[in-house]
C-alpha cells in the first residue's frame, strides 16, 4: 500500500515567564471615569495574540462592567507603565495580574466612599455588577458606579488605580540543582493522524487533538486561536521549515524557497481546553502561547514512526529525508 496512516503522541511541559530568579515585573495603571467606563494602560503589545482583549475582560470583571466599556492603551512610553516584553508565554499572567490589582485599586475608595450611604459595615458586604455598587444579597440597594465616581471626584479623591506584580521564580542552587525557576507551568498533550506517502515521501497531516491546561480560559475564542495557530507553527516546524546555509549565507532568504505552511497544508484541529485554575493567576488563568507549538513536532514525527516505522531525527522531515529512511530501512530487510 503506498499511502499508510499513522497515529503519534507528544506531551510537554513548559515553565512560562522570564524564570530562574529573573526580574519579571509587570505594571498597569486602571482609570475610572464620570461616564461609568474605564481605560487600562499597560506596556504590552498585543502582537495578534489578544492580550488587549485579555486585559478588558479582567478589568471588566473586576469592575463590574462590560468589556466594551472598557478601552485599553498599550505600548505607549508616554502613558503607559512598563509591563516587560511580549514573550515567554507572559502576558495573560503577569500583566493580566497586574491589570486586576490595578482595577481593584482603582476600586477600593468608591467602596469605601459609599459604604455609609448603603448602610454596610464593610466593603466585604459590598458586590460591583452591572455597572454599579450593591448590597450583597439586596440588589435593589445600590449606587451607580458612575454616580460614585462623580462624588469620589467632586470630593478630590482619585479615581485611577495602579499596580505591579512580580512572578515568583528563584535560580537554581549551582550546587544542588534545587530551586523554583519557573511558576506557573503549562502542560499539553497532542495527538497526530499523518497518512504517508511510501512513494513519494510526502507527509499529510489530516488532524491534530490538542490538549491544553490553560488554568482558566479568560477568552476561550482567544485560547483556541492560539492553539491552532501554534499546530500551524509547529507543523511547519516539523514538515517544511529549514534554512539552507552556505558557508554562512542564506540561500532560501524569501518565502519562494522557504516553505511555510499554508491553508492547504493545514490539519483539522480539535481544540481541548483544560481548566485547571492557577492559585496565583489572575481569575486562575496562565499562558497558552509556546506551549501550543512545542508538541506538534514530536507528535508527527511519532505518527510518521506509526505509519512506516522510520524515526527522523533531523528537522524538517522532508519528502527526501523519509524515502531514504525508507529505503535503508528496506535494504536491511526490516519493512513496516
Amino acid at each position: 500500500m503506498a499511502r499508510r496512516r499513522g497515529i503519534g503522541m507528544a506531551s510537554v511541559f513548559y515553565g512560562t515567564g522570564y524564570g530562574n530568579g529573573f526580574p519579571d515585573v509587570s505594571s498597569a495603571i486602571v482609570e475610572l471615569h464620570p461616564s461609568g467606563k474605564a481605560t487600562v494602560r499597560t506596556g504590552a503589545v498585543d502582537c495578534g495574540q489578544g492580550s488587549s482583549t485579555v486585559f478588558a475582560i479582567i478589568a471588566a470583571e473586576v469592575l463590574g462592567l462590560q468589556v466594551s466599556d472598557i478601552t485599553v492603551t498599550t505600548g505607549d512610553t508616554d502613558n503607559t507603565p512598563d509591563t516587560g516584553t511580549t514573550a515567554a508565554t507572559r502576558q495573560t499572567y503577569n500583566t493580566g495580574n497586574a491589570v486586576r490589582l490595578a482595577a481593584l485599586d482603582a476600586l477600593r475608595p468608591l467602596l469605601d466612599l459609599v459604604k455609609p450611604k448603603l448602610a454596610v459595615n464593610t466593603v466585604d458586604g459590598l458586590v460591583v455588577r452591572g455597572g454599579a455598587i450593591e448590597v450583597r444579597g439586596w440588589p435593589g440597594r445600590k449606587v451607580t458606579l458612575a454616580e460614585a465616581i462623580a462624588v469620589a471626584q467632586a470630593e478630590g479623591l482619585t479615581t485611577m488605580g495602579q499596580a505591579t506584580f512580580t512572578a515568583h521564580t528563584t535560580a537554581l542552587d549551582p550546587e544542588n540543582g534545587q530551586g523554583a525557576p519557573y511558576w506557573p507551568y503549562a502542560f499539553a498533550t497532542h495527538m497526530a493522524e499523518v497518512e504517508v506517502d511510501t512513494l513519494t515521501g510526502m507527509v499529510e497531516v489530516l488532524r491534530v487533538v490538542a490538549a491544553h491546561d490553560v488554568g482558566r480560559a479568560i477568552n476561550r475564542a482567544g485560547v483556541e486561536g492560539q492553539i491552532e495557530g501554534g499546530v500551524a507553527q509547529g507543523l511547519g516546524y516539523a514538515l517544511l521549515e529549514e534554512v539552507q546555509l552556505d558557508s554562512g549565507r542564506i540561500q532560501n532568504p524569501n518565502l519562494a524557497g522557504y516553505l511555510v505552511p499554508t491553508a492547504m497544508d493545514m490539519a483539522v484541529v480539535e481544540s481541548i481546553i483544560v481548566e485547571h485554575p492557577e492559585p496565583s493567576g489572575p481569575f486562575g488563568a496562565k499562558g497558552i502561547g509556546e506551549p501550543a507549538i512545542l508538541p506538534v513536532a514530536p507528535a508527527i514525527l511519532n505518527a510518521i514512526f506509526d505509519a512506516v516505522g522510520v524515526r527522523i531525527t533531523d528537522l524538517p522531515a522532508t519528502p527526501e529525508k523519509i524515502l531514504q529512511a525508507i529505503k535503508l530501512q528496506e535494504d536491511r530487510g526490516i519493512v513496516k
